[in-house]
């Protein structure tokens, strides 16, 4: 079976991890190259007519927030003022990568032992995804996990000490593509958007 390269661009570490991890739950072949990262939305909407232009020769995989936009269709078309190449795979997490880590409902639940139903059978319509998943983590009996997620008492951090670091070890370990897409459309077209991916060399 001949690789699927690809290369990612995200906004930070979890967006990352995320996407890795449905990329190797698609169960296909992708090859992971460069992954440009840790500059935040703004410097991936600058630099994504480059990725799409670059796209022609090396696969891309793209990822963002939707945060305060309206809808990602819109969002798509401010971004990207030429046609997308089919090389390119821009998905847009509603309204923020933590919901797709909390559309694994059962999962989150049980990696913060509390109760499932705290967790919205919807979760792309949470309005603020990370500070929902910081008032869960609230309510865990895990000391070590509101250690890690929850900032500090008097703190100006918006997220705990190792925040990314739990996070990430969950979406490794216990998270599920298959699973968590029941509770989120943007999920569900991401995955459904990599599973049916085939990079095409036309120019």
């Amino acid at each position: 079976m001949t690789d699927i390269p690809i290369n990612l661009a995200v906004e930070d570490d979890l967006s990352e991890a995320v996407l890795k991890e449905i990329l190797k739950q698609s169960q296909r072949p992708f090859s992971i190259g460069t992954c440009l990262k840790h500059r935040g939305y703004g410097y991936l909407k600058k630099i994504l007519p480059g990725i799409n232009h670059a796209a022609k020769g090396s696969p891309y995989l793209v990822l963002t927030d939707l945060d305060k936009n309206e809808c990602p269709l819109a969002l798509i078309a401010e971004w990207l003022s030429h046609p997308k190449h089919p090389n390119l795979i821009f998905r847009v997490a509603v309204t923020e990568v933590e919901a797709w880590l909390l559309a694994h409902r059962e999962a989150f639940a049980q990696f913060l032992g509390i109760s499932v139903d705290l967790i919205p059978d919807d979760v792309d319509s949470i309005p603020e995804p990370k500070q929902l998943l910081i008032e869960l983590t609230k309510k865990s009996k895990k000391r070590y996990l509101r250690d890690a997620i929850v900032p500090a008492k008097n703190s100006t951090a918006k997220i705990g000490k190792d925040y990314n670091g739990q996070l990430i070890q969950f979406i490794n370990q216990n998270w599920r593509s298959e699973m968590a897409k029941t509770h989120s459309r943007s999920l569900e077209r991401a995955v459904n958007a990599i599973v049916h991916f085939e990079p095409t060399w036309k120019t």
